[in-house]
């Protein structure tokens, strides 16, 4: 069931201060790719930045982790695990040969609250591992669980593996009759580890309006549409301050404590999160909720973004107003001007000095850190274009673009851990006459990924850039025309 919309007046929010809300928004230059406003379990407001859209599953890198949190919930409801639970005794096969009392110490409930003791981030030693169990279980723990708080994903990836070993079963099938079909979320994608256990901590995709939904459960202390999902009194625990996260953070709303793999925020709030702006905010004092995906180049823009839900929302929050048309007429004029702002420009005209087959052909590529090898551009009627791109591995693909318009495509292209196959959205302009800019929106991720390639007689020059990244490596390559391998341009 989708969920219902209303004006936000009904909620004693004015459309003219949502208005304002969103002009700041985009006078700030926050790139929020879709946001969805819920009062009293209603949409009130929502906007999606093109060529995104509400329905397309996004990955949710971090938020993930308050997903995995709601499924620990779940299994303490059903007896399967309790909060004091020994991390070690669901992995008796999987112990280091030493095993020291701050491990032994180690609970379900540091697991959840980000202080199982460790000292220092311990995620690359042990995704770099085939087992990340094992890894996990083999790192130091140099202060006493409970006594020192340290983000952890690896601690969110054991708590899924926790559930894995109680339930018998793959996280997401254990989900989707307790909280994805409940919420009436289509069957999700959650990446794993190299052994097939669900990740935890990151890589699960949802849509805008499934993040709303979970936020909603949240807000109704985990029930939905009259079923309950998850016990309050666990909702209560995770929404509670667990650990102490204050020291050293400069942003506002990241010292104000943790719970069960949620930050607590000011106003009363609490919010799951993750990298580029991802948000689940739960704002109960408020009876709102706000779902929001983005590509924010640092974590820094969320805090301004949530600067402006409490100033622009929250603070302008009142009685019941009766509607304004014009307001109304205004604000979804404002959003839909906005909604194209970050589209590329089109530019269809056919350098003069190319005839159809001027830069057509194959260029063998230099090396680069993606492992490049080959291009082959295809040029039809002047306008249409389309890319062949060879790796030597499942990345080889033919990509089309068109000059005149946006493109819907598949692309085998990063998400969190791993390639997948994925929708991109693609467009095509001429910068100079000897400049070609092809952008690629993967649209199930904050991913935009830009090729700049300059052409000189047979060679050209690639550009890869990309707006926001973890770990993938921008590049310049060179290639030349392979003159030994036929061509046939059609």
């Amino acid at each position: 069931m989708e969920l219902t919309r209303d004006l936000p007046e009904n909620h004693g929010l004015s459309s003219q201060a949502l208005s304002r809300f969103f002009m700041e928004v985009r006078e700030q230059g926050l790139e929020v790719n879709s946001f969805m406003l819920l009062q009293g379990g209603k949409v009130t407001a929502e906007f999606t930045r093109m060529p995104y859209r509400l329905g397309t599953p996004q990955l949710l890198y971090s938020l993930s982790k308050s997903f995995t949190s709601i499924a620990a919930g779940i299994a303490w409801d059903e007896g399967l695990l309790k909060l004091e639970d020994s991390v070690i005794s669901f992995f008796p096969d999987k112990l280091p040969e030493v095993v020291t009392p701050n491990l032994v110490h180690m609970t379900v409930h540091h697991l959840l609250s980000m202080n199982a003791g460790h000292h220092c981030d311990i995620y690359p030693a042990v995704v770099k591992e085939q087992d990340w169990i094992t890894a996990f279980l083999a790192q130091q723990v140099e202060h006493e669980p409970g006594s020192y708080y340290r983000y952890s994903t690896p601690s969110s990836y054991m708590l899924a593996a926790i559930i894995e070993r109680v339930t018998g079963q793959k996280m997401t099938d254990y989900l989707m009759p307790r909280l994805f079909e409940p919420l009436d979320i289509p069957r999700p994608s959650w990446e794993t580890c190299p052994l097939g256990i669900t990740a935890g901590g990151m890589g699960l995709s949802l849509s805008t309006e499934s993040i709303a939904k979970f936020g909603q459960m949240l807000l109704d202390k985990g029930i939905y549409n009259g079923r309950r999902i998850v016990s309050a009194q666990y909702i209560e625990r995770a929404a509670s301050e667990q650990s102490d996260n204050r020291a050293g953070v400069e942003r506002i709303d990241s010292a104000q404590g943790y719970g069960y793999q949620f930050h607590l925020c000011r106003r009363g709030c609490y919010r799951g999160d993750g990298s580029f702006g991802q948000l689940c905010l739960v704002a109960p004092e408020q009876n709102i909720v706000i779902a929001a995906t983005a590509g924010f180049g640092n974590m820094s823009r969320l805090q301004v973004l949530l600067d402006l839900v409490f100033e622009y929302i929250f603070d302008a929050l009142g009685p019941a107003l009766l509607p304004d048309s014009g307001h109304q007429a205004s604000l979804q004029k404002l959003l839909s001007d906005w909604s194209t702002s970050a589209l590329p420009v089109l530019q269809p005209a056919f350098p003069g000095k190319w005839p159809v087959t001027g830069f057509g052909g194959i260029y063998l590529i230099s090396d680069n850190p993606h492992g490049l090898k080959r291009i082959t551009f295809t040029v039809k009627n002047k306008l249409k274009i389309t890319l062949q791109m060879v790796y030597g591995d499942e990345r080889d693909n033919v990509l089309p673009f068109d000059l005149t318009k946006p493109v819907c495509a598949e692309d085998v292209f990063y998400k969190d851990l791993a390639l997948h196959r994925q929708q991109v959205i693609t467009y095509a302009s001429w910068l100079a006459e000897e400049t070609l800019k092809l952008t690629l929106f993967y649209i199930e991720t904050p991913y935009m990924v830009t090729y700049i390639i300059g052409f000189t007689d047979d060679q050209l020059l690639v550009r890869f850039n990309i707006n926001v990244s973890l770990n993938i490596s921008e590049y310049s390559a060179a290639g030349n025309r392979d003159v030994n391998t036929p061509f046939i341009n059609c």
